[in-house]
């Protein structure tokens, strides 16, 4: 559905974005992950149509459309990550200026505003908004058409609670309608709950990609298991240690690093050798510590 071939964006002199190649399949939900500076907004507002590149092409669709094409820009809607609203307008008459402008049928305007419970607040001024509450009236307008594809640039960095529910039921709905969803963000948890794959970039360039299954595979792997005894012993380290050789001793806990198909046959290891097992924790491999990684080894 998006298939960026060496999208390349320089700035004064400054590359923002290099060689960049990757795909976005139709019907699939994709994060785009990065520090701060690292080319997700340049890429996102490339897919939009708003950047044109320096070298390479991105292209929307089966038919391969330029980005740059109007044809191409129809099949998307965008949401940038600053949403900026005339303060007078009420949120009623933003969505409705929008509903004209892309030709979205007469009820649309409820749908959304119903989506993005502003129901109670749609007669109001958009200057009297919250953040959180122009957040969710962007995500109205960018969902009032029927676009195959949703380009969402930091969608839940101003959202409340209540914005955030929407937005999940949002990007739920879209997946199982085939929509495609191509979002960046710094909220790792929204990228665990919500991505069929994760791409990282970092200073501009790929780094990594992984499908949800393989970054889960991955995660798995980095977790922990604790388990505390009444005393430390190295005959029991030293049996667990056929089973997981980077187990170590920290206090009365024995940590086992590794994935949870390890420990079951730890845990057995464990008994075998007459140990009285007092507690058991497990704590699963987390994203932040993935991410860095990742940075760390592009550097």
């Amino acid at each position: 559905m998006i298939q960026y071939r060496g999208f390349t964006k320089r700035f004064t002199g400054r590359t923002a974005v290099d060689t960049l190649t990757l795909g976005v399949p139709a019907g699939s939900v994709v994060a785009l992950l990065g520090p701060n500076g690292s080319g997700k907004t340049t890429s996102i507002k490339a897919a939009a149509g708003l950047i044109r590149p320096d070298a390479g092409e991105v292209l929307i669709g089966e038919q391969q459309l330029s980005a740059l094409d109007p044809q191409g820009r129809r099949r998307c809607a965008f949401l940038p990550q600053r949403v900026s609203f005339p303060d007078t307008l009420t949120g009623r008459e933003v969505v409705e200026f929008y509903r004209r402008l892309r030709q979205a049928p007469a009820d649309a305007a409820d749908r959304v505003l119903k989506f993005a419970s502003l129901n109670g607040a749609g007669a109001r001024a958009v200057g009297t908004y919250s953040g959180g509450m122009i957040q969710r009236l962007g995500l109205a307008v960018a969902t009032l058409g029927t676009t195959e594809v949703l380009l969402l640039d930091e969608p839940t960095a101003a959202l409340d609670p209540e914005g955030l529910a929407a937005f999940y039921q949002l990007v739920e709905a879209r997946r199982r309608a085939g929509g495609t969803v191509f979002f960046s963000s710094h909220q790792l948890g929204d990228i665990e709950r919500l991505a069929d794959a994760v791409a990282v970039i970092v200073a501009g360039r790929l780094v990594a990609e992984f499908t949800g299954s393989d970054l889960a595979a991955r995660l798995a792997d980095r977790g922990v298991m604790r388990v505390r005894m009444a005393a430390p012993a190295a005959e029991i380290l030293d049996r667990v240690r056929t089973r997981c050789a980077g187990a170590f001793w920290s206090g009365s806990e024995l940590m086992i690093p590794g994935p949870a198909s390890l420990r079951p046959a730890v845990l057995e290891a464990i008994r075998g050798g007459g140990a009285e097992i007092l507690g058991l924790t497990t704590e699963e491999g987390r994203l932040e510590a993935f991410y860095r990684e990742l940075i760390e080894a592009s550097s």
